[in-house]
């Protein structure tokens, strides 16, 4: 490696940042990733609800149309298409189709990024990492999930691999466990986890009847199932009315897992959707006269025990603080995706997180978790509350699958 590379390579690789800071963060730069577009898709239930008749490839073709709109660039700036997708079919070629139609020229690649629930935060992070290392200057990024059209292959792992460890066993156990794991290993109350959803769902209810999603949402048209098309422009999961003695009520949802406390009310909605963003090179977004949304600043992964996968933020958050030098107490706003409200309990409580900063408009419980689109919808969402308040500095984070 010459010289420079390694000078280069210094420079981005955060753990040589000298004097990290919140201050130091947010000194601005020309080589800064900035985000100056968002948006989402309505999320809907999967099988029953708005988009149950919208395929996959139509869903990535109108959120690319949604956010080239709202950037208002033209379309041969983007240098690369990232995906974030879980469970539909071939999606690879569906992404490129989708791509070209929605005005994307053929110069410009798509690339499909799998990391269970982060994948629309990955997609996000590739680009801004294509960014920062000087190969690209502007980039669109979305997560996208047509939940109603998984396949819901079953699989298996070979022998040989079940027989070498006991956590490559536990990756083929579905999600659900996990969520009791959680439950049961660190003593959470079906109780809490009922009172937890139910704040989910009655704050994404005050934030639609107070039209903050509105600012997120682009409406879309989609097959209505019977040879015609509708407008599709607000999510349709959130119960307005739910307390946490309704959800008391609801039965277990795994009673062959102990302790039984996941249900169908205390755990992520199933659903269909997109969210997306476009990011660029500051001194790019300046030449072109674009007022940044946001600056990209570093993200964090963890691993850990595949059976209890759902404590993960709990991990990364504080790897991404010490990453960054930012402080607990400077983070104005948290995401933190609820697939289950067992982890979502954990993790807000193990991290002694202020329940008035995370999650403020609701979360999964109440709007569904698209898998490939959740990463993206939590940066979506929390930029525009973050507008809202004139705040500054937000965390996003979920757990992941495995």
């Amino acid at each position: 490696m010459s010289s420079r590379i390694s000078q280069i390579a210094s420079q981005l690789d955060p753990r040589s940042w000298s004097g990290k800071s919140l201050a130091s963060h947010k000194v601005k730069h020309d080589d800064d990733v900035v985000i100056v577009a968002t948006a989402r898709t309505p999320f809907c239930k999967a099988r029953k609800g708005g988009l149950k008749d919208t395929k996959f490839d139509l869903l990535c073709m109108q959120m690319f149309k949604s956010l080239l709109a709202r950037s208002e660039i033209d379309p041969t700036l983007i240098q690369d298409v990232v995906v974030g997708n879980v469970h539909n079919d071939d999606s690879e070629y569906y992404i490129r189709a989708a791509s070209l139609a929605a005005g994307i020229p053929n110069t410009s690649p798509t690339l499909l990024v799998n990391r269970f629930c982060s994948s629309g935060l990955m997609a996000i992070r590739t680009v801004a990492n294509q960014i920062q290392a000087g190969e690209i200057d502007c980039g669109l990024a979305i997560g996208a999930e047509s939940m109603t059209n998984h396949a819901g292959r079953p699989y298996s792992f070979s022998q040989e691999l079940n027989a070498a460890s006991q956590e490559a066993q536990d990756c083929s156990m579905p999600m659900g466990w996990t969520s009791e794991n959680v439950a049961g290993q660190f003593n959470i109350s079906r109780q809490k986890m009922d009172e937890y959803a139910a704040r989910s769902h009655n704050r994404a209810a005050a934030a639609q009847a107070a039209g903050k999603f509105d600012a997120e949402i682009v409406p879309i048209t989609v097959p209505d199932g019977q040879g015609g098309h509708k407008l599709v422009s607000a999510d349709d999961g959130i119960r307005p009315s739910t307390s946490a003695q309704d959800l008391a009520k609801i039965r277990a949802a795994f009673p062959q897992w102990a302790p039984s406390h996941t249900t169908g009310g205390n755990a992520s909605q199933i659903t269909d959707g997109a969210a997306g963003v476009i990011l660029m090179r500051r001194s790019l977004a300046n030449k072109l006269g674009k007022k940044p949304i946001a600056k990209y600043v570093s993200c964090a992964v963890s691993g850990l025990e595949p059976r209890i996968m759902g404590i993960g933020p709990a991990l990364a958050i504080p790897k991404l603080l010490e990453q960054t030098g930012v402080k607990k107490e400077e983070v104005d706003l948290f995401e933190i995706n609820e697939a289950f409200a067992s982890m979502y309990v954990y993790c807000v409580e193990k991290l002694g997180l202020d329940p008035e900063k995370v999650n403020v408009n609701g979360g999964a419980c109440a709007l569904g978790h698209p898998l490939g689109a959740t990463g993206a919808r939590l940066v979506v969402t929390i930029l525009k509350e973050l507008e809202r308040r004139n705040q500054h500095v937000a965390v996003v984070s979920m757990c992941i699958g495995t």
